[in-house]
């Protein structure tokens, strides 16, 4: 290789436009970005009115203030991925995530099972929120990391916030479980 090929490969490397938007020169790893980003966008959508049923069903008033705060939160990162959507020059479009509606039928599974008003349906009711937390965690974790790799710096900036909210509010049910519900679940 020449000195010249090899310096115009070494500066190939190194050169990742910082706020780069719109289709990458990969079309298929784009598009498998973009169907993911889809996936999480319906995943938030269907969220948001499973939270409120997580809601109404708790027993303690902290757990459903918890809930209604993540809704909020929720509808929050669903304007973020609009807005990951339309720098990248794409419609907004859900596709159904398979994942989310497991996670949400075995939140309805856990409601029908324990009964009203008890903890062991709040502590149940957290299970299934942290189970989705999870999801949410690994799934915004993976997608910022693609848009780094990208040259998508605002749109990774933008799902890195949506990532530290995910991990919050994972910590914020944990302290909830931890401060009296499991204790009070294993005394019922």
């Amino acid at each position: 290789m020449s000195q010249t090929a090899s310096t115009k490969v070494a500066s190939q490397k190194k050169a990742k436009p910082g706020g780069k938007t719109g289709k990458m020169e990969n079309p298929e790893f784009h598009s498998f970005f973009t169907d993911e980003l889809k996936d999480i966008y319906w995943a938030e959508k269907h969220l948001v009115q499973a939270l409120s049923k997580m809601k109404k069903a708790s027993t303690s008033p902290e757990l459903a203030k918890a809930f209604e705060k993540h809704s909020e939160e929720t509808k929050m990162h669903i304007d973020t991925l609009e807005q990951v959507f339309e720098l990248l020059g794409e419609k907004a479009v859900a596709k159904k995530c398979e994942a989310m509606e497991g996670l949400m039928a075995e939140a309805e599974s856990i409601i029908e099972d324990t009964a009203s008003g008890s903890m062991i349906r709040d502590a149940g009711l957290i299970l299934a929120a942290q189970k989705v937390e999870h999801y949410e965690i690994a799934t915004y974790g993976t997608l910022k990391t693609f848009a780094e790799n990208m040259g998508h710096t605002e749109v990774a900036n933008m799902l890195e916030q949506t990532l530290e909210n995910e991990k919050a509010t994972d910590v914020a049910l944990t302290v909830i479980a931890e401060s009296f519900i499991n204790d009070e679940a294993s005394q019922e």
